[in-house]
């Protein structure tokens, strides 16, 4: 670990943002260069004591958790965020899905959207961010742990995954899921997190076996999306999703055409608000 270049990288980094690149009103009397020291504790959840030894630079050696929560208070890129953990000596090693980092251009498009249902999801159907009406719409998938994080694992194992389709969707569902899946197995090896969930799944769910066996190609993940809320009933909905070709992740957006039904049913969960969970 290099203390005084870690200190000094993540003062020139704190000084790069501007309080509206992380959401934060500037204030009347704003003097400090870029972020001050108390807001990037803030916004990565640790004392202003501890990240103010880490500039001096005398603090102690930052663990994994506290580095990944410095760069994404810091909106660092992926190569940023690298070099952030080869200055506190640590290895850097498989970049694609063993991270839930997300890209800061990601983030920007994210917290701009935060009137819609929106979401960032890791290409192993791991939800990173939601929107308020995201939760609503959908519940809080920030509370799984373990394999339930992805909702693909979920999707075989645990039937109140499915509660939210229709059951004639079902099939079609679960096939659009495996082909997902297949593709970001076939990217990043069996030695990967995705060859972890797809061996988890073979081992649990004879469905998701019998699907895998057919090589399914992923297509068009999204589209016309068809929901059971259980306070406004059937809604219809599309679904867009932009997708990071560096980090697999994608912002996945639900939206429902103006006028309809299923718009005013929308607009009413965002009323609602999340009490909703599956």
């Amino acid at each position: 670990m290099d203390r005084a270049l870690l200190a000094d990288y993540l003062r020139t980094r704190r000084e790069a943002l501007q309080p509206e690149d992380v959401g934060l009103p500037r204030g009347r009397r704003r003097r400090t260069r870029g972020l001050r020291r108390e807001e990037v504790a803030v916004l990565a959840g640790m004392s202003i004591d501890y990240y103010t030894r880490l500039e001096q630079p005398r603090g102690p050696h930052p663990s994994e958790q506290i580095l990944e929560a410095l760069a994404r208070a810091l909106r660092l890129s992926l190569e940023e965020r690298e070099h952030l953990f080869r200055l506190a000596g640590y290895a850097v090693g498989r970049r694609a899905t063993d991270t839930d980092h997300i890209n800061p251009g990601m983030r920007r498009i994210f917290d701009g959207l935060q009137g819609v249902a929106a979401q960032v999801v890791s290409s192993l159907g791991e939800t990173l961010l939601q929107t308020p009406l995201s939760v609503a719409l959908i519940g809080d998938e920030s509370v799984h742990s373990g394999l339930a994080r992805s909702k693909h694992y979920r999707w075989f194992t645990d039937p109140a995954a499915r509660a939210a389709y229709p059951p004639e969707d079902h099939d079609e569902q679960s096939r659009l899921i495996v082909a997902d899946l297949h593709s970001s197995y076939t990217r990043d090896g069996a030695d990967s997190r995705a060859g972890a969930l797809v061996a988890a799944l073979l081992r649990e769910s004879p469905a998701f076996a019998a699907l895998w066996k057919e090589h399914p190609v992923a297509g068009p993940y999204c589209g016309q999306v068809r929901l059971v809320h259980p306070q406004v009933g059937a809604i219809e909905l599309f679904c867009q999703r932009l997708i990071d070709p560096d980090q697999s992740q994608q912002v996945v957006v639900y939206t429902a055409t103006p006028g309809t039904e299923s718009a005013e049913k929308l607009e009413l969960l965002s009323v609602l608000g999340a009490s909703y969970q599956p």
